[in-house]
């Protein structure tokens, strides 16, 4: 399976492997803005004694870390992001830190004056009574221009100085960010205005031109870009909001038959809950008495309200029905389903898949490319430019740094991730690891399991043949008569069709239980037994009436079960496991994706061709235990060994890929199979161990869950490559323009405009992503 990248320094005195003990913590980061803010925040971590790894997230504002405790803890590591220049708050659970309050004064105190500021400097430019009029108030240019520098000087001392702060701290480490680009506009825009404003005098009096406003109002620009990211995050993140409210803040406990209110947090396994009608399940338990019908909808996927019995399992967090019941808890705080599946939802949240590399090796060499490209322009406007050539060489070369921040880059990726886990959860499925969406939708090749997966996982009776002297209701209750006693698991198949058939189980005078063969007895004075052709043969009992039938069933791969009456074959039952009703359509969706597909099964031969028939799928391994299963896999095509022709038949696997292979299963033997594939589908209900393998687990059994995902995988993955072509094509044309390289065809992109573009270049990329947030799969 693909894993994701993480940030590991390689010149750590601490070696991860000789350290005794690993803990795990994730908290907040406040004041990330790009890609280049996560490298030294994962670089500052990394470095630290202790650390074995480091990953951190700029769409969740999320850092996780893996160290050794007794060589670091967690105020050594806020230590050093504090020390790298940003805020590390304690983790919010089910959402990331905004650092919205900060960045909301900020924006608001850089309105108010800057504002005013880009109305008293651009306005009379274009409307020329308005300067007429304030020259006519006062005609010194350096009495406006003093005007201008005191509305600016309280934003960048004010907002600007969190620019200042940070962009200092990344260029003092060598590693130059965003706030360093914007610090060096803004403030190199503001000291020059100010000498001029201040000192006219050395200036010839062509060069006395002022951009109080370009770095004000850049300022301003960049603020607002930030809240309009915070805000966006904060949709991208309502999923997981949207599962926490699912959990009620209290239950009616039973203390001596009555009920007491108390907070759930304060439940423990064994405590008897009473569930009302409109209640939420406050914890994952079974029923114990009652019964009602509750809406799994919310983790499932499923429209439809399920019955519940006592015996049944309810999940915390889903909503009951007109129903009362009373379950006993077994699951409580984070060992319940919903506790799981917010904490893998926000650890997938905090993974990247391998297509992030290309943008983090980009960033690393963005930043200082843009420095030396800034540098350049001033240098060239400077001397080739006509006098005064100042003003032009500083305002190319401050454009040039603000247009440049590669905020778009550093979201191009996690926000599409982000938005594209949040989506999986409300479609009913949780993506273990972000790299899966990757993985999956490269997908060329997916095998399948047949048994619980393509097929319901429970044998029922699919056909019940009796001779014409009898009735079907008749036989029906004497064999449910002596089944109902049994213990066998084909026994409840028999009770549920007669049950379903309106037959009453007969009740039997006698009963005994023959190993490996069946069951026996008397009802009201026959001699009855119902079980294998070697029962029927040692009674006696002729089956040439059912030769027919059984043949049929017999190549299906159908189990047959016989019943006879004092002696005689009265009635055969075919006993199978039926295919899921939605197998089929599920099938034809993948292939209509491009999806090769193959049935990989323990089963015998004849069921599993049964169901590849049934379901439209051809190739079938049977037969085949768990290791085999693996094997099978990779012989398929995929997994984590790459296959060749002579590979792909059997012989050796060492070669080229073939492409990437998905595993859909649910059982125990499925385990290694669900790992050995590069992605692994894990259906609900399955086994804890398959659920633990598989890197996406689908909450609802419905198997259209599969090309679902599939589907929001690819739509996942045209949304990065989308957002990072527009991030690189962005700067890539709009550097140019900002240096002045197409000045002689009046292309000019002054700073206030240049901050403007790189605010809505953030924007689009994150509008972009939320486009998932409305994904439809079509199926």
């Amino acid at each position: 399976m693909a894993s994701p990248a993480k940030t590991t320094d390689p010149a750590k005195t601490t070696d991860p492997a000789k350290m005794t003990a690993t803990a795990k913590t994730a908290f907040g980061v406040e004041g990330m803005t790009c890609a280049s803010c996560v490298g030294r925040v994962e670089r500052a971590l990394a470095k630290l004694p202790g650390v074995a790894e480091a990953h951190v997230n700029l769409a969740t504002s999320r850092a996780d870390v893996r160290f050794d405790p007794a060589l670091v803890d967690e105020e050594k590591l806020f230590a050093g992001v504090r020390e790298a220049g940003y805020g590390p708050v304690p983790w919010k659970e089910g959402g990331a830190p905004t650092g919205g309050e900060e960045t909301v004064r900020d924006l608001v105190l850089s309105l108010i004056f800057g504002i005013p500021l880009l109305l008293l400097s651009m306005v009379p430019m274009a409307f020329s009574p308005l300067h007429h009029f304030l020259m006519r108030a006062n005609p010194s240019e350096g009495f406006w221009n003093l005007i201008q520098m005191g509305l600016a000087t309280p934003v960048l001392f004010g907002p600007g100085r969190r620019f200042l702060r940070r962009g200092w701290a990344a260029l003092r480490d060598r590693s130059p960010d965003m706030n360093t680009l914007v610090a060096l506009g803004t403030w190199s825009a503001y000291l020059s205005s100010a000498a001029v404003t201040l000192a006219p005098a050395l200036f010839p009096p062509t060069a006395r031109h002022a951009y109080f406003e370009a770095a004000a109002v850049v300022i301003a620009l960049v603020l607002l870009g930030r809240w309009l990211e915070a805000r966006a995050k904060g949709r991208g993140a309502q999923a997981i909001g949207r599962l926490l409210e699912l959990r009620p803040a209290t239950a009616r406990l039973l203390r001596r038959g009555k009920e007491v209110e108390v907070e759930v947090a304060a439940l423990i396994p064994g405590d008897e809950i009473s569930v009302r009608p409109g209640d939420r399940v406050p914890v994952d338990g079974v029923v114990i008495g009652g019964e009602s019908r509750v809406d799994e909808s919310m983790l499932t996927g499923e429209p439809m309200p399920k019955a519940k019995r006592i015996g049944d399992r309810v999940t915390g967090g889903t909503s009951n029905g007109d129903g009362q019941f009373t379950m006993r808890a077994e699951a409580v705080g984070a060992d319940t389903a919903l506790a799981r599946i917010i904490q893998l939802v926000e650890e997938a949240q905090a993974t990247r898949p391998p297509i992030q590399d290309l943008a983090d090796k980009v960033v690393v060499v963005f930043t200082p490319l843009v420095l030396l490209i800034a540098a350049l322009t001033f240098a060239a406007w400077m001397f080739l430019a006509a006098a005064p050539a100042f003003p032009a060489a500083l305002s190319h070369a401050v454009a040039v740094l603000v247009i440049a921040c590669p905020c778009a880059m550093g979201l191009a990726t996690p926000a599409a991730l982000l938005a594209g886990t949040g989506r999986a959860a409300e479609l009913g499925a949780v993506v273990r690891d972000g790299a899966a969406f990757q993985s999956l939708a490269e997908a060329r090749r997916m095998a399948l399991d047949k048994t619980g997966t393509l097929t319901l996982g429970n044998p029922q009776v699919t056909g019940f043949h009796v001779l014409p002297t009898w009735k079907e209701d008749e036989a029906l209750a004497l064999a449910a008569g002596l089944e109902i006693r049994s213990a066998h698991p084909l026994a409840k198949a028999f009770v549920a069709y007669a049950a379903a058939h309106g037959a009453v189980p007969a009740v039997p005078s006698a009963f005994r239980a023959l190993a490996s063969m069946g069951v026996e007895g008397e009802i009201s004075g026959w001699r009855v037994a119902v079980g294998s052709a070697q029962l029927m043969d040692k009674l006696g009992a002729d089956r040439s009436a059912f030769r027919e039938a059984s043949e049929v069933a017999s190549v299906q791969g159908a189990g047959l079960a016989w019943l006879a009456v004092d002696g005689a074959c009265v009635a055969l039952a075919v006993i199978a496991d039926p295919v899921r009703p939605e197998a089929k359509e599920a099938v034809a969706a993948l292939r209509r994706m491009g999806l090769e597909l193959a049935i990989l099964t323990g089963d015998q031969e004849a069921p599993a061709r049964a169901v590849g028939e049934a379901v439209g799928i051809s190739a079938v391994r049977a037969g085949l235990l768990p290791a085999g299963k693996a094997e099978a896999l990779r012989t398929f095509g995929g997994g984590n060994t790459p296959v060749t022709e002579e590979g792909a038949a059997g012989g050796n696997t060492r070669g080229k890929t073939q492409g990437k292979t998905s595993f859909v299963g649910d059982g125990l033997n499925d385990a290694p199979a669900l790992a050995a594939a590069d992605t692994g589908l894990a259906l609900a209900g399955g086994s804890d161990l398959a659920i633990a393998s598989g890197d996406i687990l689908l909450l609802s059994p419905d198997l259209r869950s599969v090309p679902r995902m599939v589907a929001l995988a690819r739509a996942v993955m045209r949304t990065i490559k989308l957002n990072l072509l527009w991030a690189f094509g962005y700067n890539a044309l709009l550097i140019p323009v900002a240096a002045g390289a197409l000045h002689s065809r009046g292309w000019e992109l002054s700073p206030v405009l240049a901050g403007a573009a790189m605010g809505l270049s953030s924007l689009f990329v994150l509008l972009n992503s939320l486009r998932l947030k409305g994904f439809r799969p079509g199926i």
